[in-house]
């Protein structure tokens, strides 16, 4: 970090470039957290199927949760740090993300007292928004595309009025879909 004429400290061009670097190097381009979460809500739709939509709801509070943990666990064996530099500022962006995303959560929630599947197309609103900001965490693009594209879905299964087995499992095929492209890319640019 950089101090400027008035003694502030400022990132430059060049640090927020290494700091993305730094990101996208010790969590694979965010992929396994998309991998992961894609998991989990594939797991909510098969639930909301097979069991019922309230268990879905709270299958997906739960394993979300369990969602970093998981992707740590995964990260080791690939090789993949599952964590970035002591010093990034990047890092506080990615845990005030997390907060925000956290105390979002009880709108989905709620909204899930009216119809269970609310509560799918409410987190789709939730983690589209959050997925904006791994833009500027990592340096890339598509994840505006990635969360432009949840923010999408969630008004069209909203408009469609689906159920909340179809909702989780569209946020599953798009986590899971984008999940892959990132990996794939972390992975080319690594040989």
């Amino acid at each position: 970090m950089k101090i400027d004429s008035k003694n502030r400290p400022y990132l430059s061009q060049t640090s927020i470039i290494e700091s993305q670097s730094n990101m996208r190097s010790g969590y694979a381009n965010g992929a396994l957290g998309a991998l992961v979460s894609g998991t989990v809500w594939l797991v909510s739709a098969v639930i909301a199927h097979q069991v019922s939509s309230q268990t879905a709801v709270w299958t997906l509070f739960f394993g979300g949760m369990l969602i970093h943990p998981l992707s740590l666990l995964v990260s080791k064996p690939l090789g993949i740090p599952g964590k970035h530099s002591k010093g990034n500022p990047l890092g506080n962006l990615a845990m005030e993300g997390t907060f925000f995303m956290l105390l979002c959560i009880p709108l989905a929630l709620l909204l899930s007292l009216q119809n269970h599947a609310w509560f799918f197309q409410g987190m789709l609103l939730i983690i589209g928004g959050r997925y904006l900001t791994f833009s500027t965490l990592y340096g890339l693009k598509i994840y505006w595309l990635l969360g432009g594209l949840l923010g999408v879905a969630a008004f069209a299964l909203f408009a469609l009025k689906a159920d909340a087995a179809l909702s989780a499992l569209i946020g599953s095929t798009i986590e899971l879909g984008f999940g892959i492209l990132l990996f794939l890319k972390f992975r080319s640019q690594k040989v």
